[in-house]
């Protein structure tokens, strides 16, 4: 009985995302929190005008790569996991495993640094138990259906655009804004720009999610190849936008030295009133990064579950909602936990490694396409594989640091569970 039930239960996910909704779940990724947070130290981390907006050109760039061989491996490998199966298909197991693994693991510790940023926008003295509070309740909006969440992400995408375009119309309307503060003509050095894309880099990351969603998408050879790009060009746009306002209202040194800087630059702008506007927006984007994170997370870790290499427990698909309910109730459970007992916004510079090394596994994938199978231009994982392993080790001595032991602990693991199991 017990055998028939398990032969019975189902293993694949339901195709429910077209273009539009798959569009929307990467701005509701890429369109979140690092908005109203990664300018300011990008800003110091650039030292000029010129330098932020190249930083952000070149993580553009990097993003548009990785993008692009993202899309072409989800369209050829339409399943849960992202990179972690393009690793295993086109590179071997132990690839694939090492993508999952800094995935999962950075991606969680995102989720609770998420969490709390929700926690401190909405309610500053119990930032803790806003953040759990938050957790659970999109982990109960993703259990019941994927679709469920994009119907959210919609409302969270409307919200946040809406304040953005609010932001850039108050600074460049009041008549404070000087073109002398984006400081175009001043020199900014190579160092400078590689440390601003770094930290600007990870605002765009969220296409991922299309990716690790393939298994959920309808003619995912069609979609998904259409919504990555698409998102990333909305995004970059928006981004664009809102660096260039912000800068010539605050000019770069008083925003890097702002915590706050799209609110900081309303209030300089002349229009104080639409700075609690702007924390809702800030609040409102956390939740929709979260959403995602927590929708990729479970995703990859369904997909290493089914591959034992986490445990084949949570490798269950739910009978009605098509959902990988274990694997994200177990994502859920230690986000949780982590937002409920520690700070770990300030300790997760590992998580910024483990993204851009597992970019740079995804475009080694991409070389390896045959022109038959959709590979893009060569020059394209080039590119991307160069540009991730140069951000990667621009990142501040700290973060690569702790991307280097999170990688090397998954390595290791690897080793052991393949020694004890031909054993």
């Amino acid at each position: 009985m017990g055998t028939s039930a398990a032969a019975a239960e189902p293993r694949e996910l339901k195709r429910h995302l077209g273009v539009f909704d798959a569009v929307v779940i990467g701005l509701g990724s890429m369109i979140g929190a690092g908005i109203f947070a990664a300018l300011a130290p990008a800003a110091g981390s650039a030292g000029s005008g010129s330098g932020l907006l190249a930083g952000l050109a070149l993580a553009a760039v990097v993003a548009y790569c990785n993008a692009t061989s993202s899309a072409r491996l989800a369209a050829r490998y339409p399943q849960s996991g992202g990179t972690y199966v393009y690793g295993r298909e086109r590179l071997g197991d132990f690839w694939g495993y090492l993508a999952g693994w800094g995935f999962v693991v950075g991606k969680t510790a995102s989720c609770a640094a998420m969490a709390l940023t929700v926690g401190a926008y909405v309610w500053p003295d119990q930032a803790h138990a806003v953040a759990v509070a938050a957790v659970l309740a999109l982990t109960a909006v993703n259990y019941v259906g994927v679709q469920k969440s994009a119907w959210l992400t919609r409302g969270i995408v409307a919200v946040v655009l809406t304040v953005l375009a609010a932001v850039v119309t108050a600074c460049l309307t009041d008549g404070t804004a000087q073109a002398a503060r984006l400081d175009l003509g001043t020199d900014a050095t190579f160092g400078g720009v590689l440390r601003a894309a770094g930290l600007l880099f990870f605002a765009f990351a969220g296409y991922a999610r299309i990716a690790t969603l393939g298994e959920e998408v309808r003619d995912p050879g069609r979609t998904i190849p259409r919504a990555i790009p698409l998102a990333l060009g909305i995004t970059l746009v928006v981004y664009a936008a809102v660096a260039v306002a912000v800068l010539a209202v605050l000019g770069p040194d008083r925003l890097a030295r702002t915590a706050d800087p799209l609110a900081e630059a309303v209030r300089a702008a002349g229009v104080p009133s639409l700075a609690p506007v702007v924390r809702i927006g800030a609040a409102v984007a956390a939740i929709g990064s979260l959403l995602a994170l927590i929708l990729g997370v479970s995703r990859t870790t369904l997909a290493m579950a089914r591959d034992r290499h986490l445990p084949h427990a949570l490798a269950a698909v739910h009978p009605r909602f098509k959902v990988p309910h274990r694997a994200e109730l177990a994502v859920g459970a230690v986000v949780a936990v982590l937002a409920a007992g520690t700070d770990v916004r300030g300790a997760i510079g590992f998580s910024s490694f483990g993204v851009l090394a597992y970019y740079a596994i995804a475009n080694a994938c991409a070389w390896t396409l045959t022109p038959a199978e959709g590979r893009p231009a060569r020059i394209v994982p080039i590119v991307g594989t160069a540009g991730c392993l140069t951000l990667a080790f621009a990142l501040p001595a700290a973060s690569v640091s702790w991307g280097a032991a999170v990688i090397a602990a998954g390595a290791a693991g690897y080793a052991l569970r393949r020694a004890t199991t031909h054993t």
